[in-house]
């Protein structure tokens, strides 16, 4: 899918708000919306799902033979060794994941990652054939050309590695301003439109090096926004505003 195809992209993240059996009964409701809703089976929207680590091989049970994808939330830049309490992306691609979620604002304020850790693990993804969902942001809202180029050097840092190793490929961007990640709203749809159009418009630039990937927003995403937004980005990466499946389904309609 281009960055300016129809289909649109419907990201999940359940960062670590629920438990086991949360995490399961709300995998099982979101698979019966997906499985007959009419966006999804007519190509309209395409989803995935990324769930805590321990219970993606029971995740991925539960949408097995649904048009729903799952991912992780994190991966370490290596493959394998001495490296405890880390999950590599070779592992994650045998689990069936075929998202990994890279470089979130919480990751590098929490856990120091840096944009080299994050270009290592967008190479790691990429090396393993994943799609990185690759975080984006600028931290204080401000002038639109200004956020436009910050989120433009965040994510040619971001590819640096795969770059210098020509092992570049499909990309979902998600644009995540810092100040209104946990926020009431999201960023206004004029402060999106912009930002996500400068990220389409470079990411189209690289042309083949980049196939089929897309820019989508999040930040305190939820019902209604997608319609505000229009065509100007080709998805929402959603948080705690779905944790009822009934907006995920109303996000759908």
């Amino acid at each position: 899918m281009s960055t300016t195809g129809a289909a649109l992209t419907l990201g999940v993240s359940l960062k670590m708000y629920f438990g086991v059996e949360e995490t399961l009964d709300w995998c099982r409701e979101v698979a019966e919306i997906a499985s007959r809703h009419e966006a999804v089976a007519g190509g309209a929207a395409e989803i995935f799902v990324l769930p805590s680590m321990p219970v993606i091989p029971q995740v991925n049970n539960l949408f097995a033979g649904t048009p729903v994808s799952v991912g992780a939330q994190n991966l370490f830049w290596e493959d394998r060794g001495a490296f405890t309490g880390e999950v590599s992306g070779a592992m994650l691609r045998e689990l069936g994941c075929r998202y990994v979620e890279v470089g979130h604002a919480e990751r590098r304020r929490l856990f120091g990652e840096s944009n080299d850790i994050v270009a290592l693990k967008v190479a790691a993804a990429l090396r393993n054939s994943l799609l990185p969902v690759i975080c984006v942001g600028e931290a204080q809202r401000g002038d639109l050309q200004q956020a436009s180029a910050s989120c433009i050097t965040e994510l040619e840092a971001a590819l640096q590695y795969a770059a210098s190793h020509q092992t570049l490929g499909s990309i979902v961007v998600a644009y995540e301003p810092q100040w209104a990640i946990g926020a009431p709203a999201p960023a206004p749809p004029e402060h999106i439109r912009h930002v996500c159009g400068a990220l389409r418009q470079w990411v189209a630039s690289r042309g083949s090096e980049l196939p089929g990937s897309r820019v989508i927003y999040g930040g305190s995403a939820g019902h209604g926004l997608l319609s505000r937004l229009a065509d100007s980005v080709n998805g929402l990466f959603l948080g705690r505003f779905v944790h009822d499946p009934n907006t995920f389904k109303a996000i759908l309609d």
